[in-house]
């Protein structure tokens, strides 16, 4: 991935900058390939061409270098977050408040239309985290319900920063309507944010 960051490459050409032979590289390409992360193409030949197959050039795709480069943006992120934290936690807190704002905003209407239900609203919220990019999820269990995100945007500078997961979990109690928790977060290690949302028990006062 580094490789061919900096440009179109062979399967040799490669194999001479790590030290390893074309057929090796050709595995971990042939991977690459079916991952989506790479692109083959015909070399243009300028001059004469001479006898043999042209050689096979492999370029990373957009969807490879936007997944290489992130952790670029995720270095800046965390770098800014720490300068900010000279301030005080709460100078960062407001900071995480201020990120997700614009995130309760957009997911918002599509919940207020799920109506009071605060599991019919957890559903709705996941279809609007999905649409954001976050895989989300909701599932009705025995204690309620529960929220969850595959897939996280900011999970390698709220590894450092918890203060990003504790402002997107006050905006997911805001939204469906209730006090949640979270269980697991990406950030810290586990495969998937999970939030629960205890299940709404109606005490009926029985007349004697």
């Amino acid at each position: 991935m580094a490789l061919l960051s900096h440009g179109a490459a062979t399967a040799g050409e490669l194999g001479a900058q790590l030290g390893l032979k074309p057929a090796a590289i050709r595995r971990h390409l042939d991977a690459m390939l079916a991952e989506g992360l790479v692109t083959e193409r015909e070399r243009v030949q300028r001059g004469p061409r001479g006898r043999g197959r042209p050689a096979k050039i492999f370029v990373l795709t957009d969807a490879a270098r936007e997944g290489y480069g992130k952790h670029t943006y995720d270095d800046l992120a965390t770098a800014a977050l720490r300068w900010i934290s000279r301030q005080g936690d709460k100078a960062v807190a407001s900071f995480a408040a201020a990120q997700v704002e614009a995130l309760e905003e957009r997911c918002s209407a599509a919940v207020r239309e799920a109506g009071d239900d605060p599991l019919a609203r957890a559903e709705a919220l996941a279809a609007a985290l999905t649409a954001e990019g976050y895989a989300a999820s909701a599932s009705t269990i025995a204690s309620g319900g529960q929220l969850c995100q595959h897939h996280c945007p900011v999970a390698h500078v709220a590894a450092e920063f918890p203060q990003l997961c504790e402002a997107e979990t006050q905006v997911i109690s805001r939204l469906v309507g209730t006090h949640v928790q979270r269980l697991a977060t990406i950030a810290h290690g586990d495969g998937v944010c999970t939030t629960h949302i205890p299940g709404q028990h109606i005490v009926r006062k029985i007349d004697d």
